[in-house]
């Protein structure tokens, strides 16, 4: 059985710290939340949106045959559940759905050189994790392996704590998608470099890009040289059958070598007890020039302990642009470690000269104004992560927004859910038009307005037929809604309900945006358009219900349908009732149609009451906050976000409902715990609720603000009054000047 130590139990040991004011955040963060329940985040050493993130790849039991069959890491390489390491993999994704990356896997083992990942891989102990730090010890090799990073390298440190024949390997054929294709090619006895395919995300085969290596370790092989699947060898059958000698090694004296499954090795002979051994990565998605520079210039001759000191303070300077006092222990380790993932992606892609690939076309272009940013999985982070990095990172915001015009620029069309210049297609919507508006509406206008501007006009205009965002428009336009069974391109099936209520949101947003341009017409035309959702409700079901073609309601429906992830018309990844309330432009409007508010409380409790809510998933994240729209029950929502904070965040492995959506869950926590939300995307308001804390500081663009609580007890947990700067007010609702013009916000609670 594997001993876990994170930096939360050797907190205990340290009697003299104060639980309110740590002089290190990192302290406050357990990497470990969330590798399990399908939290999909990983313990790896990252720093705050880097390129690089240096992650432990573990594989589910002892029978190592069974590897391809019964993983248990879905689209991480990493799940607590597991046992058995095969190293660590470079540049790996945190909280996503789909599996993808999780390539150059290195390992350092003793004895003979074994390329088969099944053979090689060792049960591990001691394992322990802060932000830009892990290690675990592989009991199979006596060897203790540790990993820390800047934003484009990494370091890796093993000590050979018997001595033994010491060897570290470098895997290409191991990866968690499908595509398949590498190069390797010997520099030196102490150099190799390459390439690996990567892509295929969420199945899209067209995604598809290479990712650019080079790997250094800190002591001469003796002996170096590849090794390569059998040519007789084809297949998944071939790769698991059993044999180590389906791999045949190559000696140093090849050049290089290119195939499916294939890899090198570096062997030093007998090294002493303690010996140690580093290995630095450098990587890019340009050239394997670009990743050697960028291993250069951020890593060179720098020691591990150096780099590992500047990973931890890189991460103190982002999570101390907030700070919390008040609440115990568990609620600072859920409060950082929640900030911490949500400050993984969207990541960079920039290489330190500024080059990076073009959307799409993979051309190598120059970055003039910031970093080039990647990961744009918007579906998710569009309702909240833009918003806090608008909120307390501005300037990491402003580049992403001048990444997301350039990609417009370069491609035609602004992201959906885009990964190193290749889109997806995955989920729906055209949600880059709320980011934008929203940020641009909270004054960060440092990029291409007008660029900005004509693509969202392109996406919201153009024909189906020519709009890869959009291409079931045509009826949106026509019609104001979208009938069953005109696009189903998802692997679920028809999502039509679902597209469309994305879509009013995108044009709700594009109207705010088209105002502030002196577009009247157009803000006009796309307000129009933004109340489509209308044509969706049923009197009858008292819900969301797709139309047929000729206009009629789908018939037999049952709003339960689709509930827990499973499929059924109309709606992705969720049931009706999970799509219902997501009128996030128009909540009066809605209320109106469901007959009032009483009605609307009503049916919006039976969301909660009957189990309908799902907190594992993006569209009804949001739902606790809508009852704060509603005069006397404002209530509601402060006991809900309480209530839902206890039961799905937790200081355990398992402490995020779910996929973490590169970090969209965790930034719901966060901003749930200082105590405003962020109700409707493209709108600079926010929802106040009860604090977690007695007090937060948060550094933003226009100074430090706050948010204190007074109360008598801590029972206390519903607000009484709120003192917006000096003057009461009698709303839960603000806007984002308002909060940046006062600076502070005084909330009484009462019990």
């Amino acid at each position: 059985m594997k001993l876990r130590l994170t930096i939360i139990s050797l907190l205990t040991l340290c009697a003299t710290l104060s639980a309110q004011e740590p002089t290190d955040y990192t302290e406050w963060v357990d990497p470990f939340i969330g590798t399990a329940n399908y939290g999909t985040t990983h313990p790896g050493a990252v720093v705050p949106h880097g390129m690089m993130a240096v992650v432990p790849f573990n594989v589910t039991g002892s029978d190592l045959n069974r590897y391809d069959k019964d993983r248990t890491w879905w689209s991480t390489p990493y799940d607590n559940r597991n046992s058995y390491m095969v190293g660590f993999v470079h540049g790996a994704l945190s909280g996503v759905g789909c599996p993808d990356l999780g390539a150059i896997v290195t390992m350092a083992t003793t004895g003979e050189v074994t390329p088969d990942r099944r053979l090689r891989g060792s049960e591990y102990s001691n394992e322990a994790a802060t932000p830009g730090y892990y290690t675990a010890q592989y009991t199979k090799y006596d060897i203790l392996a540790e990993a820390t990073a800047t934003e484009r390298a990494s370091i890796e440190r093993y000590t050979f704590i018997n001595g033994g024949e010491a060897n570290i390997l470098v895997d290409l054929g191991t990866a968690l998608s499908n595509e398949s294709g590498a190069m390797v090619r010997r520099v030196s006895d102490t150099e190799i470099e390459g390439m690996r395919l990567l892509g295929t995300f969420c199945y899209n085969s067209q995604a598809v890009f290479p990712i650019y290596f080079v790997v250094r370790v800190s002591m001469p092989a003796r002996q170096s040289g590849y090794w390569k699947l059998q040519p007789e060898m084809t297949g998944i059958e071939a790769q698991w059958s059993g044999d180590s000698g389906e791999y045949k090694l190559y000696t140093r004296y090849s050049r290089e070598i290119m195939g499916d499954d294939i890899g090198a090795y570096f062997s030093m002979g007998e090294v002493a007890p303690g010996t140690q051994i580093e290995v630095k990565v450098g990587i890019s998605y340009v050239s394997i020039e670009n990743a050697r520079k960028n291993l250069e210039a951020e890593i060179g001759n720098t020691s591990f302990d150096e780099v590992h000191a500047a990973a931890r303070n890189s991460w103190n300077e982002s999570l101390g642009r907030i700070r919390v006092k008040g609440g115990n222990d568990n609620d600072h380790t859920i409060f950082y470690t929640a900030l911490y993932h949500a400050l993984l992606h969207p990541n960079l892609l920039s290489d330190v000269n500024g080059e990076y690939p073009a959307m799409e076309s993979g051309k190598t272009m120059l970055s003039q104004d910031g970093d080039r940013y990647t990961v744009f999985s918007l579906w998710d982070t569009y309702r909240n992560l833009h918003q806090l990095l608008t909120l307390a990172y501005p300037e990491k915001q402003s580049d992403m927004l001048r990444s997301m015009v350039a990609m417009a620029e370069e491609w035609g069309w602004l992201p959906r859910w885009e990964l190193y210049g290749r889109e997806t297609f995955t989920m729906e919507g055209d949600p880059a038009i709320a980011v934008i508006t929203d940020s641009y509406l909270k004054g960060l206008r440092d990029f291409d307005v007008e660029a900005a501007y004509r693509a969202m006009l392109r996406s919201a205009t153009t024909r189906g037929c020519d709009n890869p965002i959009r291409p079931d428009i045509d009826p949106y336009i026509e019609r104001g809604y979208i009938p069953v069974g005109i696009f189903a391109a998802d692997m679920s099936g028809d999502n039509s309900v679902s597209h469309a209520l994305e879509y009013y949101v995108a044009d709700h947003a594009l109207s705010l945006f088209a105002r502030e341009m002196g577009d009247k017409e157009s803000a006009k035309l796309f307000a129009k358009r933004a109340e489509g959702w209308r044509n969706y409700f049923s009197e009858e079901s008292g819900t969301m219900r797709p139309r047929l073609d000729d206009g009629s309601w789908l018939t037999p429906f049952n709003p339960e349908d689709g509930s827990h992830f499973s499929n059924t018309v109309g709606f992705h990844e969720g049931s009706a009732w999970n799509y219902t309330f997501f009128v996030p432009h128009n909540v009066e409007g809605l209320i109106k149609v469901m007959g009032g508010k009483k009605r609307f409380v009503d049916s919006l409790l039976g969301v909660f009451n009957n189990g309908h809510y799902d907190p594992t998933n993006e569209p009804d994240i949001a739902f606790p906050y809508l009852f704060s729209r509603i005069e006397g029950e404002e209530w509601r929502t402060q006991q809900l976000v309480t209530e839902l904070l206890d039961k799905h965040y937790t200081n355990t492995i398992a402490g995020i409902p779910g996929n973490d959506d590169t970090g969209t869950m965790s930034a719901w926590a966060v901003f749930s715990m200082i105590g405003i939300y962020p109700d409707c995307p493209g709108e600079p308001y926010y929802t106040i609720t009860t604090p977690r804390f007695d007090s937060v500081e948060i550094d933003t663009a226009h100074g430090t603000i706050s948010i204190d609580v007074e109360k008598e007890s801590d029972e206390d947990m519903f607000i009484d009054t709120i003192m917006l700067g000096n003057k009461a007010i009698n709303r839960y609702r603000i806007t984002h000047d308002e909060l940046m013009e006062n600076k502070n916000l005084t909330i009484k609670l009462k019990h």
